[in-house]
């Protein structure tokens, strides 16, 4: 029997017993009226005398305040129950307005109408994200930098402020608190099965979060101050999230079976994997992703825990212990200092999708985003939840134990598995730097095309001298290529013409095509990589500025609106552009044989490294130089020749020194 069928919970006995047990161990029943007014506002004061405290500092005895909160739930959610939802709108919707998701909150009353235990769990985990966003919202009328973790937010003295401290020690006996329910991060983690959620809990937060909407209407009142909500993360360039093909039908079906088959699959687990499909079909692809996302995280927490023989940190531990999460997972060791042998079992391609989708800080970070609130759940984009489900549907297919390859070979699902085995990162700063320099190099290729004055025009101006420095520094740079071409791809070299751009655009695409490892990258790579990739912000900066420039000024010559000087000032531009063009080349094929070989900086003495740190400033502080002097503010194109000039002298000094990482590879 696999692993994923013995398992019944993933919740720790003393975890099991404060969600599963502790609410229900008082009797009661407590009057609906006592925590009620008249015209339906919450008595806080009948709630909060429900929360103990500790007789030795006064901090939270969340034990006893749960089991006495318990009734208290029961009854707002036989309460709930009664009520039609034409009263509950015209009750309450006013109060969920300070949410900016009052229609949210309404749904989470028609789910605690119905039976399905997956939705009220998808409610909780909905309600959750969409509270804590608020309540940052709330927290930002004193703060100013609000808590990333919610644990953080609740205890914070600014909400308290608003709210009052003893409300906010009521929320914290359900959710954000480890030694509480803990409810939000016990879902988001994956750890509860469907039937472990108390559907009374969800009505409580319900319940507690008009409450909310109550006072702090009253307190806005006061300071005669409006909430103001933090606009959503939106996905941008969304073709760049692209993996897999468009799930069909077919491909879902196949999911199906698969989730019953798959040993990536905790069984209790089974009605979210099928919930989470069904509402891709659906087209809810917010509640797809949130569904799927835990099921992820258990599925790997499964895998972790049997390759690297762990099993006890399947469960969710006690508050004095971490339990597993993905960081974790995904780290290179296990906090014992032993190698983490997950990465290996998931292999490359499936870990670079995980830090792609979920870690990098300039990925898309969907786990983080939906989970913290920042994603307007209406408009969650097919094409994220596409991506995610497909993910999901190789690792079933990866680790199912019956007939894998039927499955793997069959016509729908091969497609997905070819995805996922050729997947290379796109968002660590290695995948960014690369594209960094392809669209830097698409922007000089444009120079040749710029309109240029004719000759005849050019001759009747008189004193223009720098041709002769222009093609000084040419042959410079020709000379520093022709000594780098010992290190580049041999079909991307010409003896002859060595500054071709036409073998330049080559010998980069070749290069930013070349695989390069980016998991776990030592932090001397990623200081390196935060230079080249500003470099390579300066350059793209130079050569959007000369392009503008030279449009602008060959229209105002044509126009002739230039004064005299202004027409010595644009011929000196165009005297430069002769060799900014080439030198920015040069400094474009620099960046990437430099990336190629990053991972050489690690072998470097410390006074070499920062020899070599020394002069990749050298070299930013001349593009940032550049950039001021080639700007419509300044326009001194005669003091771009001196600098380059300088700059040139450096990089065949540090060339000849062979300290370049390219030269250490050889």
């Amino acid at each position: 029997m696999a692993l994923s069928d013995s398992v019944t919970t993933c919740l720790s006995p003393p975890v099991h017993y404060v969600i599963c047990k502790l609410g229900f161990e008082k009797k009661d029943t407590y009057d609906i009226n006592n925590i009620l007014s008249e015209n339906g506002e919450v008595c806080w004061q009948a709630v909060t005398e429900h929360v103990c405290y500790l007789e030795s500092d006064q901090s939270v005895d969340y034990i006893k305040s749960i089991r006495s909160l318990g009734p208290v739930c029961e009854s707002v959610h036989l309460y709930f129950k009664s009520l039609t939802k034409e009263q509950f709108v015209i009750q309450y919707a006013l109060w969920f307005r300070w949410t900016n998701y009052t229609e949210l909150f309404l749904e989470v009353f028609d789910v605690l109408q119905c039976t399905q235990t997956t939705e009220v769990a998808l409610g909780l985990m909905k309600l959750t994200s969409c509270l804590e966003r608020a309540l940052g919202d709330v927290y930002l009328l004193i703060g100013k930098d609000c808590p990333f973790l919610l644990r953080d937010l609740l205890a914070s003295e600014q909400l308290a402020i608003v709210f009052g401290q003893a409300v906010m020690n009521v929320l914290r006996v359900f959710i954000g608190s480890p030694y509480g329910l803990n409810l939000r991060n016990v879902l988001w983690h994956g750890f509860a099965s469907p039937q472990e959620i108390p559907a009374k809990y969800c009505a409580m937060l319900l319940f507690l979060t008009a409450g909310l909407g109550q006072l702090l209407q009253t307190y806005l009142l006061q300071i005669k101050c409006v909430l103001v909500h933090r606009p959503y993360v939106i996905f941008i360039s969304l073709e760049e999230l692209d993996v897999f093909p468009d799930l069909s039908d077919e491909t879902l079906s196949i999911a199906e079976e698969l989730v019953k088959l798959s040993s990536f699959v905790l069984k209790t687990m089974l009605p979210f994997w099928m919930a989470a499909l069904t509402a891709f079909k659906q087209s809810r692809y917010a509640d797809c992703v949130i569904l799927l996302l835990p099921q992820l995280e258990a599925g790997l927490r499964l895998l972790f825990t049997t390759t690297n023989k762990c099993p006890k940190r399947l469960l969710t531990a006690e508050p004095s212990a971490l339990y597993t999460t993905f960081d974790e997972m995904l780290a290179k060791h296990l906090d014992n200092e032993e190698v983490n042998k997950l990465p290996a079992v998931l292999e490359e391609p499936a870990m670079e999708f995980l830090w792609d989708f979920f870690n990098h800080q300039e990925g898309p970070r969907i786990r983080d985003r939906l989970s913290h609130g920042e994603i307007d759940p209406k408009a969650f984009p097919r094409e994220v939840a596409n991506q995610i489900v497909a993910f999901a549907i190789t690792l079933l297919c990866r680790f199912s134990d019956e007939d894998k390859f039927a499955f793997k070979e069959h016509m729908v699902i091969k497609p997905l598995m070819n995805c996922a085995s050729s997947y290379r990162s796109r968002f660590h700063p290695i995948s960014r730097l690369k594209k960094q320099v392809l669209e830097c190099m698409k922007s000089i290729q444009l120079w040749p095309e710029l309109p240029t004055v004719p000759e005849e025009h050019i001759q009747t101006i008189k004193g223009l001298e720098g041709n002769a420095e222009a093609s000084t520094l040419i042959l410079m740079i020709s000379e520093i290529i022709s000594q780098l071409q010992q290190y580049m791809p041999q079909n991307c070299i010409s003896a002859d013409d060595p500054v071709n751009s036409g073998l330049t655009e080559r010998l980069l695409i070749e290069l930013c095509d070349m695989h390069i490892c980016t998991l776990y990258s030592p932090r001397r790579v990623l200081e390196i990589l935060v230079l080249l990739r500003k470099i390579s912000t300066q350059c793209h900066q130079v050569s959007e500025q000369v392009i503008a420039s030279v449009e602008l000024r060959y229209q105002q010559w044509m126009d002739k609106s230039l004064r005299s000087r202004q027409r010595h000032n644009y011929l000196r531009m165009l005297n430069s552009i002769k060799f900014l063009s080439p030198v920015l080349w040069l400094i474009l094929v620099l960046i990437t044989l430099e990336v190629v070989n990053v991972h050489l900086v690690c072998k470097k003495p410390p006074f070499d490294y920062q020899q070599y740190l020394k002069f990749l400033k050298s070299v930013l502080q001349y593009t940032e130089n550049l950039v001021t002097y080639t700007s419509p503010e300044k326009n001194k194109w005669d003091e771009t020749m001196e600098l380059t000039n300088q700059a040139l002298i450096k990089i065949r000094k540090i060339s000849d020194r062979k300290l370049m990482l390219m030269q250490l590879a050889s």
